[in-house]
């Protein structure tokens, strides 16, 4: 069996991953994707792969890479559309909404004037995201009508064609920290806690994780989102809301797990090695294996 690994840029959770795959015997080549020429009329050198295990940091070159591949047939981990679903806020909202897994509100404005009658109707404080990012990155929370005019302003005036996309969500009181689920092949297989003083907490930000036990109603919601977005291997990010429980806040398609190994005493690359060469197989064979 062979495995292609794509990347742009080869941090730590690639080295790891091609170290796990090594370890059960499975030769997994890396593919730097700025170096890669596709052919859409054949498939080249990707025949010869089993399956195309996706990595890379770049979300253009994610998409790009794994439509092409999987039009001459070729089997990607995560396909192109659970990459979609979880790298744009907006159509992961769509998507647990049709799965009726509990989120967030959010309400959506394509204008400046539609974007703050949107924050009104979730009322203050409210958050405002870009639909596409991550690392908590353009993250607003606005506290008053003053604030929600301000970055609305900026955003129309300064931003992309994205940033005029008012994805508005409710501000969820969470109890200081929110939670972060690995799932693989639908089975959550490990979880973390990440605290802050801040409001934003993502580990990029500072964050303190920790690990944490994952139980029956917290997992049955990531098997959910997971299915929902159609997800081989995802990192489920949750919110506590004193009110309604779990929520999911979003998706990551191409998580970060370095320092949630230790943490979690579980091994996911490990993990993910092995369902990797479950999908591959079955592919090679025909059959169906579950997102």
């Amino acid at each position: 069996m062979r495995i292609a690994l794509t990347y742009t840029r080869l941090r730590v959770e690639e080295r790891l991953l091609l170290d796990a795959f090594a370890a059960i015997g499975v030769e997994a080549v890396p593919v730097d994707l700025r170096e890669a020429v596709f052919d859409l009329d054949s498939p080249g050198d990707w025949a010869g792969y089993d399956m195309v295990v996706d990595r890379s940091v770049s979300l253009t070159s994610s998409l790009t890479s794994v439509r092409i591949l999987e039009g001459h047939g070729i089997r990607c981990m995560n396909p192109a559309r659970a990459i979609e679903a979880c790298s744009d806020k907006l159509m992961t909202s769509i998507a647990l909404a049709r799965a009726g897994v509990a989120q967030p509100r959010v309400l959506v404005g394509t204008s400046a004037e539609s974007g703050l009658a949107a924050v009104e109707g979730i009322g203050y404080p409210a958050v405002l995201k870009p639909t596409v990012g991550s690392w908590g990155r353009l993250v607003a929370r606005v506290n008053d009508r003053d604030a929600a005019e301000a970055v609305i302003e900026h955003r129309d005036t300064l931003g992309s064609v994205g940033q005029g996309v008012f994805y508005v969500q409710e501000h969820i009181d969470k109890p200081g920290r929110d939670i972060r689920v690995f799932v693989v092949g639908g089975e959550p297989i490990a979880a973390i806690a990440r605290a802050s003083a801040h409001w934003v907490t993502n580990t990029a930000r500072g964050a303190k994780a920790s690990g944490l036990e994952v139980t029956e109603e917290l997992g049955g919601l990531c098997r959910r989102a997971a299915a929902a977005v159609g997800a081989d291997v995802v990192a489920v990010d949750v919110l506590e809301c004193p009110r309604r429980g779990y929520l999911v806040n979003e998706l990551n398609h191409s998580m970060e797990f370095r320092n949630s190994i230790d943490t979690t005493g579980v091994d996911i690359p490990g993990r993910v090695a092995r369902h990797a060469v479950r999908v591959a197989e079955a592919a090679r064979s025909g059959e169906a294996v579950s997102a």
